[in-house]
């Protein structure tokens, strides 16, 4: 189709801007563009921290609720209480590791196989939570979390999911927000992981969340085979961060009084508080780590069988395949939960 010539100009003759004038525009854009960035990380200024909780030991899970309800999540699972999972050694201690574990030793199961769920008994709205962890549980059928929430009140008071997969997790770890309405990821982000959807309101997306995801060695048999690593989640009115550090690259100040976040680099996942307010939608959480099995996301088509190619019906195989839940486990070096000055 001919297009019409504009009126008052030939073709060969366009206005063109004066040099003000296109100044002007440059520095608008460039004022525009920083704005943004500021707004994404409105007050990512540096905290001082303290030491609040240490979760560590041979007591350690005397700082823990042992869940034994009905999963929530619709598992093939029947968590155990503190006397079953000790009878079974599902939870067990030395002086510097703390391991949660499936049962992989009754050989058939009817109605679910006995495992973990602990949910700590002191509640934070904020703070720096260091988690030493070295093993990560893998497996068809298995779907663990390490996790903050409130369940009595859950979503109205969120939930941050620092590390969670499923099956063999070769995939990486998904990092999620969970929460009410009110809460978008969609705005600039800085973080090294992947954006896989900013949406956090669980009412829109079915529950997904918000999620980034890290890189293969962020969980499962890699992160497993170098010895585990550190996570660290920054909760803060500002936003929600989480890094990640191999064993081998921790920086030296996460043993120190005070941590510095501000000298960790870009974090795997950043949540910032741009279009979502921190404190309304996240308070009073506990720390939480399970193996749920099957369920809702871990025996889902695509994850269990199109993904990982795991074997028949997952109620199934967890039911008639012990041996296959020995690596399905948590091992934790230490938690620690230090509170802004």
């Amino acid at each position: 189709m001919q297009r019409s010539q504009p009126r008052g100009y030939s073709l060969h003759q366009r206005p063109t801007a004066s040099p003000t004038l296109l100044t002007a525009i440059v520095l608008a854009t460039i004022i525009s563009k920083f704005a943004q960035v500021v707004k994404a990380n409105p007050n990512y200024s540096p905290l001082g921290y303290q030491l609040l909780d240490t979760y560590e030991g041979t007591s350690i899970f005397d700082q823990f609720y042992y869940f034994s309800d009905e999963d929530p999540t619709k598992g093939f699972v029947r968590y155990a209480t503190k006397e079953t999972a000790q009878d079974l050694n599902l939870t067990s201690t030395t002086d510097t590791t703390a391991i949660l574990r499936v049962d992989s030793s009754t050989p058939a199961t009817a109605g679910g196989r006995h495992s973990v769920r602990i949910e700590s008994k002191n509640r934070y709205d904020s703070g720096l939570f260091i988690f030493d962890i070295i093993h990560t549980p893998v497996g068809c059928g298995t779907w663990p979390a390490l996790w903050l929430t409130d369940g009595p009140k859950w979503p109205s008071n969120g939930e941050i999911d620092i590390l969670e997969s499923h099956n063999h997790g070769s995939h990486g770890n998904e990092m999620s927000l969970h929460t009410t309405a009110g809460c978008s990821m969609d705005v600039a982000r800085m973080h090294s992981g992947t954006t896989l959807s900013d949406t956090c309101d669980i009412s829109s997306t079915a529950n997904a969340g918000c999620t980034v995801v890290g890189g293969p060695a962020t969980y499962g048999e890699a992160f497993n085979s170098n010895g585990g690593g550190i996570y660290t989640l920054e909760l803060r009115d500002a936003g929600i961060r989480i890094w990640f550090f191999p064993r081998s690259l921790a920086p030296s100040d996460l043993n120190n009084a005070s941590p510095d976040p501000s000298t960790w680099g870009t974090p795997l996942a950043d949540f910032p508080s741009t279009n979502c307010d921190i404190a309304s939608h996240f308070r009073n959480l506990s720390i939480i780590a399970n193996i749920d099995l099957c369920g809702e996301l871990g025996a889902l088509p695509r994850h269990y069988t199109e993904m990982y190619n795991c074997p028949g019906s997952c109620p199934d195989f967890v039911a008639n395949n012990p041996s296959s839940f020995e690596e399905a486990y948590w091992e934790f070096g230490s938690i620690k939960v230090y509170k802004a000055l």
